[in-house]
């Protein structure tokens, strides 16, 4: 016989698998008109927490169960966090990725190098 608070683990478990799968992190690509796909990557972050004990049966306050199973009291919790990170963008002929927090001028200078060497050469080419 299964304890109560494996019952309360295993159902919380279950409903966290269905909320959580590997598109939740990588979510489904988007065409746009312009034929760029762009696929948003999410931050997921969850927490999960169960708790409970038996009940001492008191025969004097008349709390005895009557199948003589122990008393038990118990809960789950969980809670999840989603937070979009950046998004994929593919062309025909480059990859880019977007960081939605660009705050940190580091990244946004990286982020546009390929893009600045990439104008660099075609005014080299012309001249």
């Amino acid at each position: 016989m299964t304890h109560p608070i494996e019952m309360l683990m295993q159902t919380t478990m279950e409903n966290l698998k269905q909320m959580i799968d590997v598109n939740t992190i990588v979510g489904d690509a988007v065409q746009s008109s312009g034929g760029a796909v762009i696929i948003p990557v999410s931050k997921v972050s969850f927490g999960f927490i169960a708790g409970g004990g038996d009940i001492k049966q008191d025969s004097n306050k008349g709390n005895k169960a009557e199948d003589n199973t122990p008393l038990f009291a118990g809960g789950t919790g969980a809670g999840i966090s989603v937070m979009p990170i950046a998004f994929l963008v593919v062309t025909q002929d480059q990859i880019r990725l977007l960081n939605v927090s660009a705050n940190n001028s580091v990244e946004r200078i990286i982020d546009i190098i390929p893009s600045i060497i990439e104008d660099i050469k075609d005014i080299i080419q012309r001249r």
